[in-house]
């Protein structure tokens, strides 16, 4: 199962997303990183995958090669971390 980055509408996952598709919710853009299993805000380049060349734009179309959809595109990802912390440290 995987869900648009930016509406959370399941799509389908079944096949590789072209650089051209899009959301049929939303129009967003689904061959994003935003949407792709190896983004991590915590690595390098915001990026798990060590070949993977530089994205600047993660919620635009792009040409990347090891594009995997995500599960449950980047759950959790509206979350402010600072937030997280603040709740964590509490007393």
């Amino acid at each position: 199962m995987a869900n648009c980055f930016h509406c959370k509408k399941e799509l389908d996952a079944s096949q590789r997303p072209g650089r051209g598709e899009i959301c049929p919710k939303c129009g967003s853009d689904v061959k994003v990183c935003l949407n792709c299993s190896f983004y991590d805000r915590g690595a390098y380049n915001q990026c798990r995958e060590p070949s993977a060349e530089r994205v600047v734009d993660k919620d635009r179309a792009n040409f990347c090669e090891f594009f995997e959809f995500g599960a449950g595109a980047q759950a959790g990802e509206d979350e402010d971390p600072l937030k997280k912390l603040r709740e964590l440290f509490k007393s």
